[in-house]
């Protein structure tokens, strides 16, 4: 059989993740031994925290290593309760949660689970690059909702998207690629709207929801609108705030048949997240907070300095995020010269000065590149000068 005939239409549809490919030219062009800095990876560059590390070592050693629940041990579906209680004054019993091998794997088995053909998914943008192909290997159609200049979602987008056939609002806040967050003003504006609509589930993505800076408060539409948490799946994962982005632990709170189904998923494909990663999420949730805040700062530092300094070239325009731990500049007053396109601009960028960003078009929003600031501060300064001489010459 042909390769041709082989791939399914569904898969062909589907484009590879764009920040995975930068990430991965990055790793080759460093094992060619090139100088490269790349700034595309989603990943805080801290290690980490030891008694997280101890707890995973602690499991290996009492042979916790077996198959557990299909999603989710129960003393790590306590731990997310109570985490879900005490930042988010939500109320979860253990038969609410899911535990997926990462948040990727939360997103994808809630709409597997839920999703027939032909089902519409509102997905505001910019977005991470796997939202529309997650809904699309489901069988679903994204509509992609564009944002106010802000980058935000307005009630009056979302009323006229929605139609007898969505399913899905997937809300990311703070948001890759942009870091743009809702407040509980505007997360109030688009409930108002959801409850004209009660056939419309709602995703919050809240997985950078502990890096938020300049007194940003996050908060969530499940506990605003409490009235719509009955169709809302609230998910959230330990690889951001924990930098445990290898340990793949995602997880969720929602009404007990959703959460059954995507149960139900995991039976039949991944089966449970590893036993030894589990364990370490428990520590995570469970145990102290206090790097946070010292990491939090060194990011709002960074943050600071990266948003400086591209606002300083000539051509480029640079917003300060409200969380996360990336920017997301717009450098049209770049093209048209010697690049048409922010694909080209990000191409050229890798190739010619070893700075690896992701294109604007990979999140829907072409003119742009995403930037991420979770690396070192040397990096940074690098990565900013190359940035700043590369654009010289386009201006």
């Amino acid at each position: 059989m042909s390769t041709d005939k082989l791939i399914s239409q569904r898969l062909s549809k589907i484009a590879p993740s764009a920040t995975l490919a930068i990430t991965q030219k990055v790793r080759t062009l460093k094992a060619e031994g090139k100088d490269v800095i790349g700034l595309g990876a989603g990943e805080p560059d801290f290690d980490t925290p030891d008694h997280i590390k101890q707890a995973a070592i602690d499991a290996i050693a009492a042979g916790k290593t077996k198959y557990t629940n299909v999603d989710g041990i129960p003393e790590l579906k306590q731990a997310i309760c109570d985490k879900f209680a005490r930042d988010n004054d939500l109320a979860y019993t253990p038969g609410q949660i899911n535990v997926s091998p990462g948040g990727k794997a939360v997103l994808y088995n809630a709409l597997v689970a839920t999703l027939d053909p032909g089902d519409e998914v509102i997905i505001p943008t910019p977005c991470w690059v796997s939202y529309p192909d997650m809904v699309k290997l489901a069988g679903g159609v994204p509509v992609m909702a564009q944002p106010d200049p802000e980058f935000k979602l307005t009630p009056v987008t979302l009323d006229r998207l929605i139609t007898p056939k969505t399913r899905w609002l997937i809300l990311n806040s703070p948001s890759n690629p942009t870091g743009t967050a809702y407040n509980r003003d505007e997360l109030l504006g688009l409930a108002e709207v959801l409850r004209k609509y009660p056939h419309v589930w709602i995703l919050t993505d809240d997985i950078y929801e502990h890096l938020v800076y300049d007194r940003f408060e996050f908060t969530t539409l499940a506990y605003v609108a409490p009235d719509l948490w009955e169709r809302t799946l609230t998910m959230n994962g330990v690889s951001k705030a924990y930098a445990m982005t290898g340990w793949r632990i995602g997880y969720a709170g929602a009404p007990r048949p959703l959460i059954g189904a995507m149960a139900k998923v995991m039976g039949q494909t991944t089966s449970n997240p590893s036993s030894i990663s589990q364990w370490a999420a428990v520590a995570a949730l469970n145990g102290p907070h206090d790097f946070l805040a010292e990491r939090n700062t060194i990011f709002k530092e960074r943050r600071d300095f990266v948003v400086d300094r591209l606002n300083a070239i000539e051509g480029i325009s640079c917003p300060n995020p409200d969380g996360a731990f990336y920017v997301f500049p717009e450098i049209s007053g770049l093209l048209g010269r010697k690049f048409k396109t922010d694909i080209e601009f990000s191409t050229a960028l890798i190739d010619e000065v070893h700075v690896g960003v992701v294109p604007g078009t990979a999140f829907y929003a072409p003119d742009h590149i995403r930037i991420s600031y979770a690396s070192g501060m040397d990096e940074l300064k690098q990565a900013c000068d190359r940035i700043a001489d590369f654009c010289k010459p386009l201006v």
